[in-house]
Formats: C-alpha cells, structure tokens, sequence
C-alpha cells in the first residue's frame, strides 16, 4: 500500500519513498510495466522556473486524455497552484471525492478532493488500457 510512504523527491517505490510524480510512476510499473521514458532532471520548484507545462506533455504522451469532469477512479490528475503556473502536483483519483498524492513534508495520503484542490485541477489522464 502506498499510503505511509514517506515524501522523498524523485523516488518512486512503495513504503520507501515518493513524491507525486514518483507515485504515478510506481503505479504504472505495478498496472502496465516498465516506464515508458527516463525520467529527467527536476527540481521541486521546476515547473515554475521553466514555465513550460512538461508534467502535462508528459501525460499527453503516455497517458488518455480526459475532460477533467470525467476523471474517474484510478485516473490521474494534474495540478496547477496558480492560473499563470504550469501543472506541477500530481494524484490518482481513487472516489469521486477522494485522492491519494504525495507532498513535500508529508507521506503518501488519501485526502478529500476539496473544493481547493478542484479549482487547481488543470489536466486529468487515463491510465493507457485501463
């Protein structure tokens, strides 16, 4: 089980350490197999130095597109922290209200999907073949 894995940047493994990109990575090593790319270089503050929307193209390359109102459980979604900002926090949907994500300082949780994480929602995916 993910949750309790503590927040570790650029890791990815169960009960070891995540961050949010590393808990999508490690679900579909589980769901589908090897990752698809390398993963690159980042910093936690990448997404606001580059500017460049690369979580999302990522996801656009390796992920089904949805509208995000038809995210469902075990869908991913992407946010954004400001409107200006590109999307640098990921989750999986595992209820309609109800996601599991990874943020510095804290381990791997389930949280609701409150009403200040749907006003962030930027982007939301589909697991290839799911």
């Amino acid at each position: 089980m993910w949750i309790g894995t503590p927040y570790l940047h650029r890791a990815s493994l169960k009960g070891v350490g995540a961050d949010c990109l590393g808990l999508v990575r490690g679900v579909w090593r589980a769901v589908i197999g090897p990752e698809p790319e390398p993963l690159p270089a980042y910093a936690p503050d990448w997404a606001e130095a580059s500017g460049i929307e690369q979580l999302a193209a990522a996801g656009l390359r390796h992920l089904v597109p949805l509208a995000v109102n038809e995210a469902r459980p075990g869908d991913v979604l992407l946010f954004r922290w400001r409107a200006h900002l590109p999307a640098k926090h990921a989750a999986i949907l595992v209820a309609p209200d109800r996601m599991v994500h990874a943020h510095d300082g804290a381990a791997v949780a389930e949280v609701h999907l409150a009403p200040w994480w749907r006003r962030r929602t930027a982007y939301a995916f589909a697991f290839p073949g799911a």
